[in-house]
């Protein structure tokens, strides 16, 4: 038994339980975990999408339903003590005074992988300040907080004006629990464009939207901002001392676990919809928001570089959805290399690491024949886009992979073989971000570092001669492609 383990007993007679409520773009979980991150329990339901009202948004309204019948389900499966709350950064909620009024919004919760109004968007980009304002360059749709805020505002000002709070994704379900609102640092670190994260201050956007009040004050991720509320406990049969989190950012919850154990230097790279690479030790003087790059920030609100591109959806493109085969041919990826068979960034609505390739993407060379040559070459391509996050963010040392793409164990085999200096390592737990979330229940009396499993990736045999050669052509021909778009985008902008 880990010292983990022992910690998860000293709560009465069981182990005492952390509800994770894990909410994704597509899905959303919920999972009862220990205290030492090992998951014991997991229910999903597809993330609902409304077409109804002023834009695209998620019905919170349905998921609400949802989320306090499966918490009242594992509450009585489970002695749960702790609720936390992760999700992405994406987007955010404008809630007025009563969590318990529907889903206690002012207005619908935007999907932001909508087109932004183009009157908006143009109004909008003057205003969202520099660089390390924003933590990001502009991504696509309705990405970030403060664009969605100013779209509410501009296309709905007495709802708006109306409104009490605008919450992250996890701090609006810490609200909806205890009715407490706070903001967190993980989260608008995540490209609210809210947030100066280097500088800890609110961006210029916030004060001359006239914002301060909708923004309540901070708490730390693992801080217990209340209990369940009377209302809830009654109807649902909740347990009233449950202690309901503040809530973190789902990437950096990953993180999180990484540094609960001990390992605060690492190069963490996390795979899904996105490719996220995020490391504590790139200089900020580094950071170049024209190609994919991000200031972030860890649960201690310190900055945290970060690369990231749309892997996954990038993924889909190149293999196509009718794939069904588990694993990549190792053959077809030699044959690949050998014959000079290359996807170029980007297929999908972002530029990743590639700025002005958003949709044009393309394959060069002889063309794939079958799925399982499109497969081969859709694992190559995402190989090399983790290491033009990994060069990216530069420096040396322990680089951890972690999330879906592990499910092929090629793709960590072809990461280590093209970048064997950084001792690359592979965790196949495909829980990362609730074990994470799950650790902040013990943040600060946790008794010994949190357990991981990590394991050397599967080596990649008898690479090709030409793989070096391969590499170099592909990064070449990807940039000076990316460059030519760029100054092209630039130079019409001008005009």
């Amino acid at each position: 038994m880990t010292a983990g383990q022992t910690n998860d007993r000293m709560e009465g007679a069981r182990p005492a339980t952390v509800a994770v409520l894990d909410v994704g773009k597509t899905n959303v979980k919920f999972n009862a975990a220990t205290a030492s991150g090992a998951i014991l329990e997991t229910l999903s339901v597809p993330n609902p999408v409304s077409q109804d009202g002023p834009w695209k948004h998620h019905d919170l309204q349905a998921l609400s339903g949802w989320v306090f019948d499966t918490l009242a389900y594992l509450a009585r499966r489970h002695p749960l003590s702790t609720f936390v709350s992760s999700g992405h950064g994406s987007g955010g909620v404008l809630v007025g005074s009563d969590p318990d009024d529907d889903d206690g919004t002012a207005l619908p919760m935007i999907d932001y992988e909508q087109a932004l109004p183009d009157e908006i968007r143009e109004r909008y980009t003057p205003l969202a300040g520099s660089f390390f304002d924003r933590g990001s360059a502009m991504m696509h749709g309705a990405t970030h907080q403060a664009r969605q805020m100013f779209w509410m505002q501009q296309t709905e000002p007495r709802a708006f004006a109306r409104a009490h709070w605008f919450l992250g994704v996890p701090q609006y379900w810490a609200w909806r629990l205890s009715g407490v609102a706070v903001s967190e640092a993980t989260v608008l670190g995540a490209q609210s464009h809210l947030w100066n994260v280097p500088e800890k201050h609110w961006s210029p956007i916030v004060r001359s939207q006239g914002w301060e009040n909708l923004l309540p004050p901070f708490a730390k991720a693992w801080e217990a901002v209340g209990t369940i509320r009377p209302s809830l406990v009654k109807r649902y049969g909740l347990p009233g001392e449950m202690k309901v989190l503040a809530g973190i950012h789902d990437s950096s919850a990953n993180f999180y676990r990484y540094q609960a154990a001990g390992f605060d230097n690492a190069t963490v790279v996390s795979t899904g919809t996105w490719i996220v690479a995020l490391s504590g030790k790139t200089p900020l003087n580094r950071l170049d928001e024209h190609r994919g790059m991000t200031c972030n920030s860890d649960v201690h609100g310190r900055p945290v570089g970060g690369a990231l591109t749309m892997g996954g959806r990038e993924f889909t493109h190149i293999a196509g959805r009718d794939d069904d085969r588990p694993n990549a041919d190792a053959a077809l990826i030699r044959q690949m290399i050998a014959q000079g068979t290359m996807a170029l960034p980007s297929f999908g609505d972002d530029d990743g690491l590639f700025p002005g390739s958003a949709g044009k993407g393309h394959i060069t060379g002889p063309q794939p024949v079958d799925a399982a040559e499109r497969k081969a070459l859709a694992v190559l391509y995402t190989a090399l886009l983790t290491i033009e996050c990994l060069d990216a963010l530069g420096g040396s040392g322990r680089v951890i992979l972690d999330g879906s793409f592990l499910r092929d164990p090629l793709y960590a085999a072809l990461v280590a073989a093209l970048r064997p200096q950084d001792d690359p390592v592979s965790n196949l737990d495909t829980y990362g971000v609730a074990s994470g979330a799950a650790l902040l229940a013990r943040h600060g009396t946790r008794a010994a570092r949190a357990a991981i499993a990590l394991e050397k990736p599967p080596i990649f045999q008898h690479p090709p001669a030409e793989l070096p050669a391969y590499v170099r052509r592909w990064q070449a021909m990807a940039r000076q492609s990316a460059e030519a778009n760029f100054n092209a985008l630039r130079k019409r902008s001008i005009q």
